[in-house]
């Protein structure tokens, strides 16, 4: 395995687990919303705000193809699935992993969700972001992680799955 990339809904936890895991596995962290921000000089929500949801998933996606790393956990952010070619260039370097959390947990960690820099339409609930977004999230992963609980358990199951699966 050269790289492990952490997929799932805002809030999921892909951010504080991969940093988790990339202690546990000795491997260098990337977070996508991160090289968004850097490529882009300005914060997520602002992107959303001035070139709206495609202009938003257009600097996503190019942020997607610009990574090339080795032996790094990379946390995507939420909407990285909207991007097949994004999608394919990192499930080339390595196995994919869903942070799959219950809804009610998801509403409970996002509460304004307008703010944080979420690609969504105008009006949309949590609920609606993951029924629109659940199917790719399936679509990618090698490894479902019913999380929800702590960082910690988060990071068990997940290194007991990639053991299973070694």
């Amino acid at each position: 395995m050269d790289n492990l990339i952490l997929i799932g809904m805002p809030g999921a936890g892909k951010s504080t687990v991969g940093v988790l895991i990339a202690k546990s596995l000795a491997y260098d962290f990337c977070d996508t919303d991160l090289v968004i921000q850097r490529r882009q000089g300005c914060s997520l929500q602002k992107i959303i705000d001035q070139r709206g949801l495609d202009g938003f998933l257009s600097a996503e996606e190019e942020a997607l193809l610009s990574i090339s790393v080795h032996n790094t956990v990379i946390a995507t952010g939420g909407s990285a699935v909207f991007s097949a070619k994004g999608m394919e260039k990192l499930k080339s370097t390595g196995l994919c992993v869903y942070l799959k959390v219950p809804t009610e947990e998801l509403k409970r960690r996002l509460t304004d969700i307008t703010t944080r820099g979420i690609a969504c339409k105008s009006g949309e609930s949590v609920e609606d972001i993951l029924s629109e977004r659940a199917a790719l999230y399936e679509k990618y992963a090698d490894i479902v992680i019913e999380s929800g609980k702590n960082a910690e358990e988060t990071v068990g199951m997940l290194i007991h799955s990639l053991l299973a699966k070694l």
